[in-house]
């Protein structure tokens, strides 16, 4: 049976097939892509959101928030294996939508990957800026940077006054530094990614090991104080478990990056499915354990912090774990970070490749084997954004992002069954259609979940997006030359 791919389907060699200076070097094991995932997906989840989504939304009942959220990404992951190992490229969700959909969907899901993953970094950069700070505060020692170089020009207080400062730098030079890193190589990058990975799972089993010895049952009641979901008439501010889910799905976001190092895998038939679905699995199962533990330490809703791991940790009188919980948030939104930046390279990376965006940003270094310039690229723009602007509002468009690219995942697999049943598939999502369909479904209703707000802002980035396809994209793409040789 003749293996049909993403390039035959779209009838064009892939990038890096055969074309000087253009290969991306097969370097990354299963154990790589595990590590890679894990480490894009534990940080501001498991040590910030857990406590915010318990006090706000879910009382001691976010562990069923973390489950559905769980489930709808278990759904999403297993299409994204099938999709990796039949279809590949290092596109993730944009290449995969190519395949099933053609280059209009392609491109409209790439323009919100470039928005989810690149407002991802820039975001968890000023998070990491603010939690080095704890760090330093936490271990007795001075913080290096005046207040006015931690916080951008249009910086707030929490009760939406005025505060500004020069820029926030300790974020812009996280981001530079992980440039550096990205250049020299993904090898190198995936070595530095294990080891900050293992620290911050270090860290999470020490939680674990103290907090399960003062565990007080009768903090977890009520255990459902908002109910499954409920809207404030004033406000217009959601809560309850199914809007706990739409939230705490923040800490899933990550898992899809291991489908952007196809090309990259010693064998993606076999490793990404494993990469994909083994950090998902891990992550879900810490994320249950230490929002079940930290709701039955400490009364759900005092967690509304910043560091609501090490504030229950102090509360139960283990003041001596703050320093190690920050190092290892710190640590944590490294990784993050770094796993991102890198699949937000390799999605424009693709995307050069198809003629979409300008042919420049596809070219790989020739000792680096690294996209160069498409990383610098990012990394100055990404760098500005932290330094300059206040982004907790634009990090809720990464949500309505993920999903929509998770529905579409989803899609694809349904669509290219039923159009192309004679597609090797290495790996192949259990139950037939249903996974798939369930994955429609359930990403599609956490989405309906999101604020109002949210949905009118993503909106307002895929027109811009439209704009660009139709002025610059549709009359550079492959598919668009061939289209207009076959007219001459």
């Amino acid at each position: 049976m003749a293996k049909i791919t993403r390039d035959a389907l779209i009838r064009k060699k892939p990038p890096g097939s055969d074309e000087a200076g253009q290969k991306l070097l097969k370097v990354l094991s299963a154990w790589d892509l595990t590590l890679l995932g894990i480490g894009a997906i534990i940080g501001t989840g498991i040590f910030v959101l857990t406590g915010v989504a318990a006090a706000t939304q879910s009382g001691p009942a976010v562990i069923i928030s973390f489950v559905i959220s769980g489930l709808a990404c278990a759904f999403a992951a297993l299409s994204y294996a099938e999709l990796a190992a039949s279809v590949g490229g290092c596109g993730s969700a944009y290449g995969y939508s190519y395949a099933a959909f053609g280059e209009l969907v392609a491109w409209i899901i790439g323009w919100d990957l470039i928005l989810e993953y690149g407002v991802s970094v820039a975001a968890v950069a000023n998070g990491w800026s603010g939690h080095l700070k704890g760090f330093f505060t936490a271990i007795g020692v001075g913080f290096p940077f005046p207040d006015s170089l931690t916080k951008g020009p249009f910086a707030e207080t929490a009760a939406g006054l005025p505060d500004p400062g020069i820029m926030n730098l300790p974020a812009v030079l996280i981001i530079l530094g992980l440039m550096g890193l990205l250049i020299v190589g993904v090898k190198q990058s995936a070595r530095i990614n294990a080891v900050m990975v293992f620290i911050k799972l270090m860290t999470v089993a020490i939680f674990i090991s103290v907090a399960v010895f003062h565990v007080q049952p009768e903090l977890w009641h009520p255990f459902m104080p908002f109910g499954w979901f409920s809207t404030d008439p004033q406000t217009g501010k959601t809560a309850g478990i199914l809007a706990g889910a739409s939230v705490v799905f923040f800490a899933y976001v990550g898992f899809d990056a291991v489908s952007t190092a196809v090309e990259e895998a010693h064998s993606p038939k076999r490793d990404v499915p494993i990469g994909i679905i083994a950090s998902l699995a891990i992550c879900t199962v810490l994320y249950i354990i230490v929002s079940g533990l930290l709701t039955g330490i400490v009364k759900y809703d005092t967690l509304n912090n910043s560091e609501p791991v090490a504030f229950a940790l102090q509360e139960i009188g283990i003041s001596w774990a703050s320093g190690l919980v920050a190092c290892g948030v710190v640590t944590g939104l490294t990784t993050v970070m770094l796993v991102l930046y890198y699949g937000l390279t390799r999605i424009i990376f693709a995307m050069s490749a198809d003629g979409l965006l300008p042919a420049s940003l596809g070219k790989v270094n020739e000792k680096t084997h690294t996209p160069v310039k498409t990383t610098v690229i990012c990394g100055i723009v990404m760098a500005i954004m932290a330094g300059v602007i206040p982004l907790g509002t634009l990090a809720e468009l990464v949500n309505i992002g993920t999903l929509a690219a998770f529905v579409l995942v989803c899609a694809g697999v349904i669509m290219l069954r039923l159009k192309h049943p004679e597609m090797e598939r290495p790996f192949k999502t259990p139950f037939g259609l249903a996974v798939p369909i369930l994955g429609v479904l359930s990403c599609g209703a956490l989405i309906a979940f999101l604020p109002l707000f949210t949905h009118l802002r993503f909106i307002v980035w895929l027109a811009v997006g439209m704009v660009i396809y139709f002025a610059y994209s549709i009359h550079h793409s492959r598919l668009g030359k061939e289209a207009a040789e076959k007219t001459s």
